[in-house]
């Protein structure tokens, strides 16, 4: 377990360790950005599928990821079994996987970044941290940091990556992890220190599963975990391309299409700015 120091509540030292980590964050996904890609062609497999004929305990959110659109629980099909073996492991530790989302379109992406409840809680941050209204600037990099901007750096759109809560088998309660998914705040970052002793050690106990399974934690995010693709290149500084990129995908066949410009900007200045007004109206309305 690392030495790292449970801190007490002090807005100060959270505003600090927000705007650190969240800088660190955005400068991650640049840097992703930067990484080649050698698109390997493998297809999508649906876990759901793949749980349902192992015996193995695990749950799938049943919520849409925005109104209308359904959660897709793919992955790339060799990442289907390390998947199963760490569900299994952690069934063995008496706990049960919860996969929040999996692989997304670039459309689900799009309009997950401005969903209200998600953008509104960006905004609120972006308030506490600058003091004021925010610059639109700084709302688009916490909100790329949070959501990635671009195909290329955002790894549900590689199906390389899921989300996931954990739960108690034998009491159906949620494992501690100091927040519940999806939280945006000091508490988010893997190593948050202000969360209790026994949450970290939640997470780092859960972390330590999935990465002997070949699943890394993104570090800025204690739910998210992927594989085989440009944040792996940069956290095991592999000095290789990805072999997983941003797809489009026939769900019926699992077969996949390269995202035609991954570098594509999934939401503009101006959206996010528009985005930006409706949510300081709602806020507003809120507190009025």
């Amino acid at each position: 377990m690392p030495n790292t120091i449970i801190m007490k509540p002090n807005n100060d030292e959270r505003r600090r360790y927000w705007t650190q980590q969240m800088d660190e964050a955005y400068d991650f996904m640049m840097r992703a950005l930067e990484i080649p890609v050698a698109e390997c062609g493998e297809p999508l497999a649906s876990i759901e599928t793949a749980v349902k004929d192992s015996g193995i305990k695990v749950l799938f959110s049943q919520s849409d990821i925005v109104p209308g659109m359904k959660r897709q629980f793919y992955l790339r099909k060799k990442l289907v079994e390390p998947f199963l073996k760490a569900a299994r492991e952690l069934n063995d530790k008496g706990w049960m996987l919860i996969v929040e989302d999996g692989y997304r379109t670039t459309t689900m992406q799009k309009k997950l970044s401005l969903l209200p409840q998600v953008f509104d809680a960006v905004i609120e941050r972006c308030f506490w941290e600058h003091g004021d209204l925010p610059p639109v600037d700084l709302v688009r990099r916490r909100l790329a940091a949070l959501t990635a901007a671009h195909p290329k750096n955002g790894t549900h759109m590689s199906a390389s990556a899921i989300d996931i809560s954990v739960q108690e088998i034998a009491t159906g309660k949620e494992v501690d992890r100091g927040r519940p998914y999806l939280e945006l705040s000091e508490l988010t970052p893997m190593e948050s220190p202000f969360i209790e002793k026994a949450a970290l050690e939640n997470r780092l106990a859960i972390r330590y599963v999935m990465e002997s399974n070949g699943f890394l934690a993104y570090p800025y995010e204690f739910w998210h975990y992927n594989q085989g693709d440009v944040y792996e290149a940069i956290l095991h500084k592999t000095g290789q391309p990805a072999r997983y990129g941003a797809v489009h995908c026939d769900l019926t066949t699992g077969e996949i299409t390269p995202v035609e410009d991954p570098m594509e900007t999934l939401n503009s200045n101006v959206e996010i700015e528009q985005a930006m007004n409706d949510a300081l109206a709602r806020i507003e309305k809120i507190q009025s």
